[in-house]
Parts: C-alpha cells; sequence; structure tokens
C-alpha cells in the first residue's frame, strides 16, 4: 500500500476517529487505527465493538492495500510531521514507512485481517436531518440522559418519529428534557441511542462543514434493528442501540400548571448560581424559590452551615403565589439548554415538577422535579 495526502486532511481524519479507539484492549487490534485504500480513496477506520467512526480521504493516486496501527503512535507520528504532504508505504512484512519532509519514521503495522469487521446495517428506517438541527435537538436533552447502568435504557436518548414529528427524549429520574422537530415525511420508529455516543456525534458534527451559512447541511440515519448510522461529509459513525424499553415520557408531563411565570433565563440562573455558593457535595440543601404573584417577585434564597442567602428577580407571574425547592444545578442545566432569553415556568404545586418551555410553541419541554423543602407537610 502506498498514499500521498496532505498532512491537515491525514490527522483530520486520524483525530476524528481516534475517540472510537479503546485505549486499552485485550484485543490489541481494537488499539489501531484501520487504514484501507481502494481506488483513490482512502478510508481510515476507529472502532471498539460499540462505536465505530469512519473518514474518507480523496487521493490523487494510490497503491490499494491496508494495515492497522496502533492509533497513539500514528496519531503522534503524523501529527508532529511538519506542514505538506505525507507518504506512506506498507510493504509485505508490514514495515510502514511515513515520511514527511525531512522526517522518516517505520513502524510495524499488523494484518488488516485481525481487525474487528464493523456491522453492516440494513436500515429499516432512514431519513435525513439538517446537521444544525440535529445538534440542536441533541444538545437540549443530553443534559438529562441517566448515569445510572441499573436501567440501561434511560442512559441513551429516546428517539421517536410520528407523524411527520421528530421528538428526542431523555430522562434521568430527577428530570426529563423533551425536545420536538417537525421534519418533514419519516416514517414512524422509535430506538434509543447510548448517550456516550450522542456525545461523540456533537463532537464529531462540529467538523462538519458546508458553503451554506445557515448550516442547512443534512446528517443521513439509518436505523437497523441493533445499529444506528449518521452518514456526513465522508464521515460515518455507527453505534449500537439500547435495549429495553424507554418510560411513557407523556405520562410523566403534568398538564397546565396553576401558576405561570414569564422569566429572564439569564437572571434566574445568575440569581441560583450565586445562591449556590453555599451548597457543596457534603451540603445538597435545595434553592427555595417563591413565586409571589401580588409583587411580581421569585425570591429565591438558601441556607446551609456554611452560611445564607436571600435574592429577588421580578418576573411576569399570574396564579397562584407558590414556595418550592429544586436543585441548583438541574435547573441550570435546564434553563442553559433552552437557548432561549425568557422562558415560561408552569408549576402545579409544591411537590409538583417544574415545567420550563418556551413563550411560544412548545418545540421543548423540560421537568425539574422538585426536592421536599423542611416546612413542607
Amino acid at each position: 500500500m502506498k498514499f500521498t495526502c496532505d498532512k491537515a486532511a491525514l490527522c483530520e481524519a486520524v483525530n476524528s476517529v481516534s475517540p472510537a479507539v479503546s485505549a486499552k484492549s485485550t484485543l490489541v487490534a481494537l488499539e489501531c487505527i484501520l487504514l484501507s485504500v481502494k481506488g483513490t480513496v482512502l478510508t481510515v477506520v476507529g472502532y471498539n465493538t460499540e462505536l465505530g467512526i469512519t473518514k474518507t480521504v480523496d487521493l490523487s493516486a494510490a497503491e490499494e492495500g491496508d494495515v492497522i496501527l496502533n492509533a497513539r503512535l500514528f496519531s503522534e507520528i503524523i501529527n508532529k510531521m511538519p506542514a505538506g504532504p505525507l507518504r506512506l508505504s506498507v510493504d509485505d512484512k508490514l514495515l510502514t514507512v511515513i515520511t514527511g519532509g525531512s522526517a522518516q519514521f517505520t513502524i510495524v503495522g499488523m494484518s488488516a485481517e485481525e481487525y474487528p469487521e464493523i456491522p453492516k446495517i440494513d436500515p429499516e428506517h432512514s431519513f435525513a436531518l439538517e446537521n444544525a438541527t440535529l445538534r440542536s435537538m441533541i444538545s437540549e436533552t443530553l443534559f438529562a440522559v441517566s448515569q445510572d447502568t441499573a436501567f440501561p435504557a434511560l442512559t441513551g436518548t429516546l428517539f421517536e418519529g410520528k407523524d411527520g414529528v421528530l421528538y428526542l427524549v431523555s430522562v434521568d429520574g430527577k428530570r426529563l428534557a423533551l425536545r420536538k422537530e417537525a421534519v418533514g415525511a419519516i416514517e414512524n420508529f422509535k430506538f434509543i441511542v447510548p448517550g456516550k455516543t450522542l456525545s461523540e456525534f456533537m463532537k464529531l458534527s462540529a467538523r462538519f462543514t458546508s458553503d451554506k451559512e445557515d448550516g442547512s447541511l443534512p446528517v443521513s440515519i439509518g436505523v437497523g434493528s441493533r445499529h444506528i448510522l449518521f452518514s456526513c461529509c465522508g464521515f460515518t459513525m455507527i453505534s449500537r442501540l439500547l435495549e429495553g424499553d424507554f418510560i411513557d415520557y407523556s405520562v410523566a408531563i403534568p398538564g397546565k400548571g396553576t401558576t405561570t411565570a414569564v422569566v429572564s433565563t439569564r437572571a434566574f440562573m445568575d440569581s441560583i448560581s450565586r445562591a449556590s455558593i453555599i451548597i457543596s457535595e457534603k451540603v445538597k440543601n435545595p434553592i427555595r424559590a417563591n413565586f409571589d404573584s401580588d409583587t411580581g417577585i421569585i425570591q429565591v434564597s438558601c441556607e446551609t452551615s456554611l452560611g445564607k442567602i436571600d435574592d429577588q428577580i421580578p418576573a411576569d407571574l399570574k396564579g397562584n403565589s407558590l414556595r418550592i425547592g429544586f436543585n441548583d444545578r438541574y435547573m441550570i442545566d435546564a434553563l442553559k439548554a433552552s437557548g432561549e432569553d425568557q422562558v415560561l415556568l408552569e408549576l402545579g404545586s409544591t411537590l409538583s415538577p417544574i415545567k420550563i418551555m418556551p413563550l411560544e410553541g412548545d418545540s421543548f419541554t423540560f421537568l425539574v422535579m422538585p426536592m421536599r423543602l423542611k416546612d413542607d407537610r
């Protein structure tokens, strides 16, 4: 195998697939990157049996073949090579020579036959979504994915297609995030994508570039019985799906609350952030918020062994006055994910979930479960 490739293009390909390479494995090949040349296309692959990332690079001329190389070593070599073209050749004994400028490395490769085969998907469902839209939907739900492996299905995000609308839902038992978008004609489906996969997709998709300023570059998505495949700009990412039943999220979302508040997202976040100064890992007291409809003020307070704080922010309050407690980090995560200057808060009672929505429409719904206050009955 022989090929010449610009250093920047090869570095981008190798760095992009590296997150799917195992740091340590009993199977040495999983600590490697697969390089394969067919025709004038170089394919770079990282795969750890759960997640696989592939990047193709067009070459002007090449000699076909394949090899697997230690990912850490190969990445360090090419990243530290001089700028410009890099030449790579592999002989019959898999000795791999990498040349760039005046520098030349010779390392030992392994046979591509030792590399595990990436699953091939026979899609049961296929659709495309603009990269900007998909990134927005994932970022607004990923924060609520559960870290509790005792409930595997909740360590991922539910993708549900229903009547031309795509729903993404994450739940961790203490909060819920729902994001929906009308995406045209799609089939009805339901599957769960691991949170780790979506985190890696967010990093990878940031590399997608487009001449279109509106970020409308399409990402193709194919879903099989056990795997999902994302494709865009020569990149592909394949991941296993999570098994098990997701909760019936529609039941968890309460109806219209008896108290509503339109509040500045930044002002509310800043107030909660100030109150959280006296909260620590050892001292996890709730933030107390008193929604006073008579004064149009949300009084924010907290008291721990470290101290006490009282603060207040204005809001457009309607309905009953209400006092409620909540976890500071959970509320800030939800407010930050909204991406809105103002949000609508709906509350039903002291022990009902706090619902966070946009002022217009219903593109997202976030729930934050309340924390019981000492004087609650």
